[in-house]
């Protein structure tokens, strides 16, 4: 069985910090030293899951193969790793307290007061003791910031699993923020200092220290850290701001992690990294030999994390194609004054991504017949795919009452509530009225592709896998007045109920589906889909 050694990842002075991305860039370098590795995450809000919070508290809900929905940074982890995020790597305390609130039912504490320690605290260690055996390496995030009342319990729980493995087998990782004061024309170095005492009194050293900063840390500010934090200097690294999140790696590496983490485990290190792939892709980033302009016409552009999957499968399909991809974010409301072409054109590619509500809807619509009537590329993911479909439907088809149920009743339900569909062989089910976490079509479903479309060009086979996250389905009552208007339905579920893909067999570049390709890009491995719609929307640059 592997020896599998463990390292805790926490964050102090302030939130959005990097932790997660520290994580996976340090998962990449332990990979690349041929060691096998595991990431996930301990998430301290009450929240069951993500799947029912705003885009705007907590960004986008990135789902897994086996139909959970997770944490954001579980994204970056299997972008940066490779390795297929699970639902098992993710928890929260509402999942925390739910499991063992259950067993209290069942009477299985046999009369026992339940208490936060060791009821909660041993269920967060069972949830880490789980993947024991699983890689060399785990790397476990924690959510939050030290300090905050609601990390308190997982806090406790690393601190015991830390005791329990040992020193040899268990580190702990503490990021930190030095912010610049301009007044003083210096880095401060005392809220680091505050946040490594507040993870102490917890009964927690880190040996490590990633300094975030957004210049270079000198050599007298990395010894004081070391010395009022009891840290050796060498193990006070420099997290600088960089223009790529892929050259993460690469200045960790520089700066010494993945040696010190070595070192601290007590292991010899073996030959120095192969960080070749890192080094092209971040030469492709920052070297690129052209550039193209996409516009994303959604709903929570405020906030960039809402797509950041998205967005990072679109840098890979520049990646691929040695352009830089440059996003132009519309709130799709504003497209309802009429005057579509003052913001749409001089684009090279519309895409309208998923979303829920009605807020938007028409912009969307009007988004997808711009790029129709225009010859633009149109790549429409989920919602964007149903609202496509309404448009041609609208537009091409005649339907002038096409809607969707999911906005109330409408006279042409084009788009509708799904109530069953099969996975694995066994029937889903789904109410109106029902609960809305957890209840979509959720995770890996396979599809056909229709032999000799443009979606099987794309993918090279006719038959593929790929994550949903959807309540709501195109009608297929509409299926003949849509195709004979050259609206190919390209792809489907296997028994053929369920609209996948569709495509406008009179366009250069229009594809819509119904789940979220997105999910599963990287930046050593893009997406299909990206590399083709890019690959349009440079062809689209080299018209217009």
């Amino acid at each position: 069985m592997t020896t599998t050694r463990f390292i805790f990842i926490t964050g102090g002075v302030v939130s959005s910090l990097g932790k997660g991305l520290g994580s996976a860039a340090l998962g990449a370098l332990l990979q690349a030293r041929g060691y096998t590795v595991r990431t996930c995450k301990l998430d301290p809000y009450l929240n069951v899951d993500p799947g029912t919070m705003s885009p705007f508290q907590h960004g986008e809900v990135y789902v897994t193969d086996d139909g959970a929905e997770t944490d954001l940074d579980l994204g970056h982890y299997e972008r940066f790793t490779g390795v297929p995020a699970r639902g098992s790597d993710n928890v929260t305390t509402g999942q925390i307290y739910t499991s063992v609130l259950q067993k209290e039912r069942k009477g299985e504490y046999l009369g026992a007061t339940v208490q936060v320690i060791p009821h909660i605290t041993d269920e967060i260690k069972a949830f880490i003791a789980e993947k024991d055996g699983s890689a060399d390496f785990v790397l476990c995030e924690i959510g939050g910031t030290v300090g905050d009342i609601e990390s308190l319990p997982f806090l406790e729980a690393i601190r015991q699993f830390g005791n329990d493995v040992g020193t040899e087998r268990a580190l702990f990782i503490h990021v930190t923020l030095l912010p610049y004061i301009p007044a003083a024309g210096e880095l401060k170095t005392k809220p680091t200092q505050h946040s490594v005492k507040e993870l102490m009194s917890h009964g927690i050293q880190p040996r490590i220290l990633l300094c975030r900063a957004d210049r270079e840390i000198d050599e007298d500010e990395r010894r004081k850290i070391a010395l009022f934090c009891n840290i050796d200097r060498d193990r006070v690294i420099p997290a600088l701001d960089v223009k790529s999140i892929y050259e993460v790696p690469l200045t960790y590496h520089a700066e010494g992690l993945d040696d010190q983490v070595l070192k601290c485990f007590g292991l010899s290190e073996p030959a120095p990294p192969d960080l070749r792939k890192w080094d092209d892709i971040v030469k492709r980033v920052h070297e690129p030999e052209g550039e193209v302009r996409i516009a994303i016409a959604g709903k929570y552009t405020n906030l960039a994390d809402s797509y950041k999957s998205l967005n990072e499968a679109l840098v890979h399909g520049g990646i691929a194609n040695n352009v830089r991809v440059k996003l132009k974010f519309f709130e799709s409301e504003v497209f309802e004054s009429g005057d579509v072409a003052h913001y749409l054109s001089g684009v090279h590619g519309i895409l309208v991504p998923g979303g829920f509500g009605s807020r938007g809807t028409e912009g969307k619509i009007l988004a997808a017949k711009f790029a129709r009537e225009r010859g633009i590329p149109y790549f429409g993911i989920c919602f964007g795919m149903q609202m496509a479909v309404i448009e041609a439907a609208r537009h091409l088809a005649g339907i002038e009452k096409a809607g969707s149920t999911e906005f109330g009743a409408c006279a042409e339900p084009v788009v509708g509530l799904m109530t069953e569909w099969l996975r694995g062989g066994r029937r889903e089910e789904r109410a109106q009225d029902g609960d809305l976490g957890g209840t979509m079509r959720l995770g890996a479903y396979p599809a056909v592709l229709a032999e000799g479309s443009k979606i099987a060009e794309i993918y090279g086979t006719t038959e593929i896998s790929e994550r949903h996250r959807h309540r709501y389905e195109v009608n297929f009552a509409y299926r003949d007045a849509l195709e004979s208007k050259g609206i190919r339905f390209s792809g489907t579920s296997p028994d053929g109920a369920l609209p996948e893909i569709m495509e406008n067999v009179n366009h250069p570049w229009f594809i819509g589906v119904q789940y979220h390709p997105e999910l599963k890009s990287k930046p050593f491995d893009p997406h299909p889909l990206f590399v083709s719609f890019i690959a349009a929307a440079l062809e689209q640059s080299r018209l217009v």
